[in-house]
């Protein structure tokens, strides 16, 4: 398959650096308050960033990542994307969905990460989408580590380049450029608009921390524009200590890469893992609580992997009135809503434990 002409890549500044962009996302997904979550028995205010609706391959904070990962493979003449993620991926769905627009191919290394699942969560949600934009498909086992994983993409890129194709890899490790980090660079100055034209006042955000470039790039980009607004990263898989370790790395090399390495401290850097349960895509009755309170009060869907977690971290935060000195806590929802259909018997235990309706104290 050939690659698109290069009109389609433009050039973006950031910090002292340019790169190049694919533009996936049109128009501005939305800052919005939370009417009946917000201000209940001396809770703070709610806003939600709604990047579940970005838009392309159902959305998420992903696609603001791969308009610089598909540019870079665009400005490079690459043919072809490479990504790793777990069974119900939503960053390798995206990456598909961005290959398609592109005029890519996708090859796709899927790893069973989570314990106990049926066999609808290895054929539904995610990865109907994957086959649905596509994608070529590579499985990889459970007791494979992220170093591994990453070796395996050079694996299948070193297989296409045998056969004359041009791939471009987004590899995983905290090691490797954070190239899509850029994205939520931009987007802290679009939420710092946002804030601003809703004439509220802000003390907290809260973010799923996981792979660590939506967490990085939004901290650097608020610092980057001048604002100390702290941000706290919701631990999705690893515990605090190596959250925090990945976050400081990655941040470091995002800011070697714009040229401002000045940029984040230490104290920026900070994650919980008090919501992390038992382990990447499970779920503890909090977080359970967490998810059924956005929808039952308010119509929001959340994930059972990334913003189930989050939001239980946003909540406790609005919470605390020390923490939040009488503002607003914003909650950065970054989608991953295809991963509901592959988590149905999950969902149907947590909904048999919670009963009907609203639960007492969300």
């Amino acid at each position: 398959m050939t690659a698109p002409a290069s009109p389609s890549v433009e050039t973006v500044r950031i910090g002292n650096a340019d790169f190049p962009r694919r533009r996936l996302i049109s128009g501005t997904p939305p800052l919005e308050r939370l009417a009946n979550l917000s201000g209940r028995d001396g809770r703070a205010p709610i806003l939600v960033k709604r990047d579940d609706l970005t838009g392309l391959g159902l959305g998420g904070n992903k696609v603001r990542k791969l308009e610089f990962y598909t540019g870079q493979a665009l400005a490079q003449g690459c043919d072809t994307l490479i990504i790793t993620g777990a069974v119900q991926s939503n960053y390798v769905r995206v990456t598909a969905a961005a290959a398609c627009a592109a005029g890519l191919d996708c090859h796709i290394q899927l790893e069973d990460r989570v314990a106990g699942m049926d066999a609808g969560y290895r054929t539904g949600g995610n990865v109907l989408l994957d086959r649905m934009f596509g994608a070529t498909l590579h499985h990889l086992p459970a007791e494979a580590s992220e170093a591994d994983a990453d070796a395996g993409l050079d694996a299948i890129a070193d297989a296409l380049r045998a056969k004359g194709r041009n791939p471009y890899v987004i590899h995983l490790g905290a090691a490797f450029e954070p190239r899509g980090a850029l994205g939520y660079i931009l987007a802290a100055r679009e939420i710092l608009d946002q804030i601003a034209q809703a004439g509220v006042t802000v003390t907290q955000v809260v973010i799923a921390s996981g792979s660590g470039q939506t967490h990085s790039g939004l901290l650097t980009g608020l610092r980057l524009a001048g604002s100390s607004l702290p941000v706290t990263g919701v631990c999705v898989r690893r515990d605090a200590v190596q959250q925090q370790a990945r976050i400081t790395q990655i941040c470091g090399n995002l800011g070697r890469l714009i040229g401002r390495p000045d940029l984040v401290g230490p104290d920026d850097i900070v994650v919980t893992d008090r919501f992390l349960g038992p382990g990447y895509g499970k779920n503890s009755p909090e977080t359970w609580g967490a998810f059924l309170a956005a929808a039952r009060q308010e119509g929001l869907l959340l994930d059972p992997v990334y913003t189930s977690k989050s939001f239980a971290g946003a909540l406790a935060m609005a919470d605390d009135r020390d923490a939040m000195a009488g503002g607003a806590v914003l909650y950065l929802h970054t989608g991953g809503l295809p991963a509901l259909f592959a988590y149905e018997a999950a969902i149907d235990e947590a909904l048999a434990a919670a009963g009907p309706g609203p639960q007492p104290g969300q």
